[in-house]
């Protein structure tokens, strides 16, 4: 599973013209589902997520989570991150897990990091989302297990 981390003051997603999800300062993280990946994946992803330190503590070094400091969690399933881009100028999607496995595992990540965090919104899987951020720093980490 990759998810793409990115620091925010404010995020937030729509489906058709509705808000459907949005924190405010937190973390927002595009989520990618790949072939072979296994339900515990989900787990270790959720786990890293919310212990990664990407906010500044008072020393302005990036030594808190966003659990430590109380921040929003927007989860957005984005299969593209699962894109095999090496060749030409066309992405391929062989490499992406299919929708009913990534629906699967997306839903297990999102209750995984609801069940450890209270500020957690999501996007809709398979859904044409609109994502609004404001990335601060910008600070942005790709993380994969």
């Amino acid at each position: 599973m990759i998810g793409l981390l990115q620091r925010v003051t404010h995020a937030s997603v729509q489906v058709e013209g509705n808000i459907i999800g949005q924190i405010e300062r937190g973390i927002l993280v595009l989520v990618g589902v790949q072939k072979g990946d296994q339900p515990d994946h989900a787990g270790r992803l959720a786990k890293r997520l919310l212990g990664y330190r990407v906010f500044p503590d008072s020393e302005d070094k990036m030594n808190l989570s966003v659990q430590d400091v109380d921040g929003g969690v927007l989860l957005v399933p984005q299969f593209t991150l699962a894109a095999d881009t090496r060749k030409g100028t066309r992405a391929s999607f062989t490499s992406a897990a299919a929708p009913a496995e990534g629906l699967q595992l997306f839903t297990q990540l999102v209750s995984e990091v609801k069940s450890q965090h209270r500020h957690v919104a999501t996007g809709e899987f398979g859904a044409d989302m609109q994502v609004t951020l404001v990335n601060d720093g910008p600070v942005t980490f790709w993380l994969q297990v």
